[in-house]
């Protein structure tokens, strides 16, 4: 053991240093996190939405919350903070992206997110520029009223309809699609600027001008150019390929990407990441979040918006289900690490709490297992991570590796096998065990079972290396005996 924590500190520890603290994949990490106030909020309108609209169709036939007084308000309510979060998540977080990458080089933030929203807003689609043929014959009258107005509505010599479709922004351009692209652009328009800016390459104004004027003014040329290259860029690819960038890298790259990450392989070289981190003490769910958040958030918040939105004229849970099979929508999401594999924190170490307080007859184990067992509850688990400790703790190595690794493969299998439900609602993550699987999958009552199998084959795991600790001097860290 001590063997194994020496090669990992000398070889793997400087490795996983650099990588926690590398200022790019921190803002991306803050960014994510910038997003929380107004995804979380969409979430809980999905989720009551669910609750009211969705759940009770289970147990009652006929049932229609839209017709009943009260709910279907309700209902209308939580469509709009849908409409101002979810819907538009891809704009949300490329302001918020913009402001933490020019955090991280110390200059203007807001210009940065406002230099990184405007980059992704100029690249989305505005509707086709050809009109649309309504196949519909009016009246004379009505035809020299409307043509030409600001409607871009024509009439044809013979009476035919047409409607101009320009100025129409896609939706699924401001979703969670857009994170790829919004990653992309925001990253390039915004260290432009922010290089710009680091040169001095601006408009200076006396001191006796307000420092938000001044400041504002100094961020123009850089924001100006940092906008013109990504406009430039745009025509180019456009005149080259026919097509939007944001339309090219979903279809050539996120796409085949989350398709990728939805494979058990895949899964668990991840959650394995993220336990390496942690080992050494540096925040795995934070350094692996351009993964967890940028392809597993995504999904979420794709699945989250099919269950709202519907898809192929079916609602909820099942219109999901069927957009799984379509390829578009995805079986596990950021929040199937939650519920299968993160109870009590990273590495399901509510378990482990459980076990040490049962098994363990050592002193310092007991007492920090009592400490730890109510923020593990709410899965917080820094208490039993640094007090324990499991950080660079060489009996807790194995186990603190592979008992989330069993999780997760459980959790993928009973997903995939449709034992359980796929995660179609956000939930916080300090909701406790069980019921975060509950509210997580839509109402689904199978997805706390399939969470407790979870948590009792962890339990397992640990157990044995509990018992061997007790055999471990407290004070030297070596057999008693």
């Amino acid at each position: 053991m001590n063997a194994l924590t020496a090669w990992l500190e000398r070889y793997i520890l400087p490795i996983a240093a650099k990588i926690g603290g590398q200022k790019h994949l921190v803002a991306l990490r803050d960014a994510f996190i910038g997003t929380m106030p107004a995804t979380m909020a969409g979430s809980i309108a999905v989720m009551i939405n669910a609750i009211i609209r969705d759940l009770p169709k289970e147990f009652i036939d006929g049932y229609d919350g839209t017709t009943i007084p009260v709910i279907k308000q309700i209902i209308s309510v939580n469509g709009f903070v849908w409409n101002g979060t979810i819907a538009i998540a891809g704009l949300i977080f490329a302001f918020s992206w913009g402001y933490n990458l020019a955090k991280a080089y110390n200059v203007n933030v807001l210009a940065g997110g406002i230099v990184s929203l405007a980059a992704l807003i100029q690249g989305i689609s505005f509707g086709p520029s050809n009109s649309a043929d309504l196949g519909m014959k009016i009246p004379e009258k009505i035809a020299t009223a409307i043509t030409g107005s600001e409607i871009g509505a024509t009439v044809t010599p013979d009476g035919q309809l047409s409607v101009g479709l320009w100025g129409w922004l896609n939706l699924n351009h401001l979703n969670g699609n857009a994170f790829f692209t919004a990653m992309i652009i925001g990253a390039v328009s915004v260290i432009i600027f922010a290089k710009l800016m680091q040169k001095n390459i601006t408009i200076k104004l006396p001191d006796s001008v307000p420092p938000a004027v001044s400041s504002a003014f100094a961020a123009i040329i850089p924001a100006t150019v940092a906008l013109y290259v990504v406009a430039i860029f745009n025509f180019a690819f456009g005149e080259l390929t026919g097509q939007l960038f944001i339309d090219w890298i979903q279809e050539m790259i996120a796409k085949p990407l989350m398709g990728f990450t939805q494979g058990l392989g895949a899964i668990l070289v991840i959650q394995l990441a993220i336990q390496i981190f942690w080992f050494f003490g540096i925040h795995g769910t934070n350094v692996m979040a351009p993964v967890l958040e940028g392809i597993f958030g995504q999904g979420q918040l794709i699945n989250i918006d099919i269950y709202q939105k519907g898809y192929n004229g079916l609602e909820g849970r099942a219109a999901v289900l069927e957009a799984i099979k379509d390829g578009k929508a995805f079986m596990w999401v950021r929040g199937s690490f939650d519920i299968f594999s993160m109870f009590g924190g990273s590495g399901g170490t509510i378990t482990l709490i459980l076990a040490l307080l049962l098994f363990s007859k050592r002193a310092d184990y007991l007492t920090i297992a009592k400490l730890s067992l109510g923020p593990g509850i709410f899965n917080i688990n820094e208490p039993i991570m640094f007090g324990l400790p499991i950080v660079l703790n060489a009996i807790m190595f194995i186990p603190f590796i592979l008992a989330p690794i069993v999780a997760t493969t459980i959790g993928y299998l009973a997903t995939s096998w449709g034992l359980v439900a796929p995660v179609t609602q956000a939930v916080a993550w300090v909701v406790p065990p069980g019921l975060l699987a509950f509210l997580a999958t839509g109402a689904d009552w199978r997805a706390p079972i399939v969470s407790l199998i979870c948590m009792a084959a962890t339990f397992i795991i640990w157990v044995p290396f509990v018992i061997a600790a007790n055999k471990m001097d407290p004070a030297l860290g070596e057999n008693e005996n």
